[in-house]
């Protein structure tokens, strides 16, 4: 279709004795990048997904600043041109983003999407304009399981992973949860979280009682009325998936009423909110960092560890703030774009791919990034599975930083379902096919 419109394109110009607009050149590789650039979501990972992703496009762009086999430039020789798009303004504005930047601005490949509204929202239409897209984050499990897609791809694992990983944690760790309730926002995202957990918790912790399940609006920013009924229920552990502005504010509220100090609070995906708390977020707490990401990454070490510390030492040096989850799943993104790229001018001569060429080899690729191996083996071959990690969190007084500790790695296939087999189900049946140490 692309090739399609850029033909329309230059014969109207030609016709008509206007100057054709922009084409993506042979030379270089075109991709939209969506992240949120404002509101709440912004400073704490938006914000720092973007800054990892520039990062990376320069050092690609100069080549030889990372270790084999991403140290060659660009995209197999081509310079990468990113266009950045605030996430911002909900799913119905995405759709027209999105259209924007395959339709008019004519790019490559798109990578975006933090909000799990917004990856249920693009994917049709990627499919519909049959324009190569890369969902970098975004949480959900019913992208892929509850539909298929041709030209979409997810290159981290989604949020099954972090509410099974954080349940193993605990009863590996052996904690005790006679009661657990729940906090998360009311969307997609936070309502498969909490479904996942207790799925998972119904299999380790089968006699826990299941108390309150609170679902406050995305951004409600105020969380006194949500304390106080989880101070009255008196949980044994309180699980958030909560995250950016809604976990740092709902962290500061409970923990000036104390409620860090009478339950066990568990975040799936806190781990990037360290850099604005740092000594405000307080000890103790179970989290996660959906993967082997930020701290938990950095404590692994391994056979991965220059990979990344590449990423570790020059976001430090750029940005002067240690990289979180947010990066560390932008440059897996990114990365599994360039070795689907060069995959597929492998395969057709060295020419720069069509958004089919690139779909094809994509499609159940495996590569290594900062945060382990990442394998495209879930929807067929276009979902993505990972490591993951689970810590707890403990203030230096010596170097005045947050560290994780007490950590456990899980195997991707300890804590993801198998192929062709819903997370629900999965659950349900008490993990089956699980591969765990």
């Amino acid at each position: 279709m692309k090739q399609t419109i850029r033909t329309i394109c230059a014969t109207l110009a030609l016709a008509t004795g206007l100057s054709a607009p922009a084409m993506a050149q042979d030379d270089t590789f075109k991709i939209g990048v969506i992240t949120f650039l404002s509101g709440q979501a912004a400073e704490s990972f938006g914000v720092p997904a973007w800054n990892g992703g520039q990062l990376l496009i320069d050092m690609l762009n100069e080549g030889g600043k990372l270790p084999a086999p991403y140290d060659k430039p660009g995209f197999g020789g081509m310079k990468i041109e990113a266009i950045v798009v605030d996430e911002a303004g909900g799913a119905t504005k995405q759709v027209q983003e999105f259209r924007n930047l395959v339709q008019r601005e004519q790019v490559d490949a798109v990578v975006g999407y933090v909000s799990s509204s917004d990856c249920l929202a693009v994917p049709p239409v990627a499919d519909e304009l049959k324009a190569f897209t890369i969902l970098y984050d975004c949480g959900t499990p019913r992208v892929f399981e509850d539909n298929s897609f041709e030209y979409v791809f997810r290159t981290a694992a989604h949020a099954t992973m972090d509410n099974v990983g954080l349940a193993r944690y605990l009863k590996s760790r052996g904690f005790e949860v006679d009661s657990f309730a729940g906090l998360n926002q009311d969307y997609a995202w936070g309502q498969d979280s909490w479904a996942d957990f207790t799925g998972a918790m119904a299999q380790l912790y089968s006699d826990a009682t299941v108390k309150t399940a609170l679902f406050p609006k995305f951004g409600a920013g105020q969380y006194g009325t949500e304390i106080s009924a989880l101070l009255r229920e008196k949980p044994a552990l309180i699980h958030s998936s909560n995250w950016g502005g809604d976990l740092q504010s709902f962290l500061l509220q409970a923990t000036a009423r104390g409620l860090h100090k009478r339950t066990q609070l568990a975040l799936s995906a806190g781990d990037h909110v360290i850099p604005q708390l740092q000594d405000k977020m307080p000890d103790g707490i179970v989290l996660g960092a959906r993967g082997v990401n930020g701290l938990l990454a950095k404590a692994r070490g391994g056979d991965l560890q220059p990979l990344t510390d590449t990423l570790w030492d020059s976001y430090m040096e750029r940005y002067g703030v240690i990289p979180v989850q947010a990066p560390f799943r932008m440059w897996q993104g990114l990365l599994g774009l360039k070795m689907a790229v060069e995959k597929a001018m492998a395969d057709n001569g060295g020419k720069k791919p069509t958004d089919e060429e690139l779909a094809a080899a994509m499609k159940g690729l495996s590569w290594d990034a900062p945060s382990g191996r990442i394998e495209m083996a879930l929807g067929g071959g276009h979902q993505a599975i990972q490591p993951t990690a689970i810590g707890v969190t403990k203030w230096n007084n010596e170097t005045k930083m947050m560290e994780l500790v007490d950590i456990e790695y899980f195997d991707a296939r300890c804590v993801n379902p198998p192929e062709g087999m819903k997370s629900q189900d999965w659950l349900a049946q008490g993990f089956p096919g699980a591969q765990c140490d």
